[in-house]
């Protein structure tokens, strides 16, 4: 099935002439910048903060490049990957008449920017197993279904959804396909971004705030072909990643090797709490996870949730969502972190 992006890209963003900034006309170095209106004199902080950013981030984008394997021009850099999932609604979805379609439990994102943009959200539960309904979803795609969201790993239940069938909505959807690959540094599957030249229709969301450790810097990535990256620069704003971000994610990404040391140890890490866990009277059951927390199925999940916040420490009662009932996210924490956790759950009767 052939994918025309043209078929589903409003018509309002097609004609579209995006914002020009004084920093897209010029490219290069000059010793005199007098172009955009800038405080010339500097700013109270060290750094030329003076002046405005690449509106492009082409340098961080090199780096990224290097480290995916994905040329420059296929990377799109958002203020947090949810800049990134607002503007597919923003650029695909015409409000009031189009739909997308999530498959809960899922991350909750997806559905808040639907509803910001008015864009109908037709909910698909996952399996008892949390895997895709593909006769469901097939379905419940009609002629104004523009987006597909699938979180993998996905977030609240930790598993990575079944890559055949992911591939085979890939293939047979005349819309876009968006994976959203936030855990996928701690997953046995590999990502989808080499897929990107089989399919024109993919959109791949990363983050540098999961394994990186960047979540202060609300740095999210979009990998997908040249014509959907054309759409998302001319749509967003124009200097969207601030310098000081810029900078930061520069010098972070040149830690790789300790990135992956993290990464080691918190799937260690996952294994062994999963393992203690399940050895508590107040554990049902424990999911299996390719992410960097744990969905636990208890007992008692509020009661336990008070328990571990009056003791200071903190997890995510998802008992309320969709097929997670009775369960609480737990992150994987550092070892002494995760100790605490035990020692303290090993103290609770209910």
């Amino acid at each position: 099935m052939s994918f025309d992006i043209n078929n589903i890209l409003r018509d309002n963003i097609k004609k579209l002439v995006p914002y020009s900034s004084a920093r897209d006309e010029f490219q290069g170095e000059a010793s005199v910048y007098l172009d955009a209106n800038e405080n010339s004199f500097g700013s109270p902080l060290p750094d030329a903060y003076n002046r405005y950013p690449d509106p492009l981030q082409l340098e961080v984008k090199q780096k990224i490049s290097k480290i995916k394997g994905v040329p420059p021009r296929n990377i799109f850099l958002g203020n947090g990957s949810d800049e990134a999932i607002d503007i597919l609604f923003r650029a695909f979805c015409r409000p009031g008449i189009d739909n997308v379609i999530t498959v809960p439990p899922t991350y909750g994102m997806y559905e808040v920017s639907a509803n910001i943009n008015d864009v109908e959200v037709r909910k698909v539960s996952l399996t008892a197993d949390y895997q895709l309904n593909l006769e469901a979803i097939a379905e419940t795609i009609d002629a104004n279904t523009k987006l597909i969201f699938i979180c993998s790993p996905n977030n609240p239940t930790g598993n990575s959804i079944d890559r055949e069938d992911i591939e085979t909505i890939l293939a047979n959807f005349n819309g876009i396909v968006v994976i959203d690959e936030a855990y996928i540094n701690y997953s046995r599957q590999k990502t989808f971004i080499q897929e990107l030249t089989e399919y024109a229709n993919l959109v791949v969301l990363q983050t540098l705030s999961k394994a990186w450790g960047l979540a202060g810097l609300r740095l999210g990535m979009a990998f997908a072909s040249e014509e959907i990256i054309e759409v998302f620069n001319k749509v967003k704003p124009p200097y969207n990643i601030n310098l000081a971000s810029q900078k930061l994610a520069l010098e972070a990404l040149d830690n790789i090797e300790q990135v992956n040391q993290w990464i080691k140890t918190t799937v260690s890490e996952r294994e062994r709490l999963a393992l203690e866990l399940s050895k508590l009277n107040i554990v049902q059951h424990i999911y299996p996870s390719d992410a960097n927390f744990i969905l636990v199925k208890t007992t008692d999940a509020k009661a336990i949730y008070d328990y571990l916040v009056s003791n200071g420490i903190i997890v995510r009662d998802r008992s309320k969502v969709t097929l997670c009932e009775g369960s609480l996210r737990i992150t994987v924490g550092t070892p002494a972190e995760n100790d605490t956790l035990i020692n303290t759950l090993k103290n609770l009767s209910l």
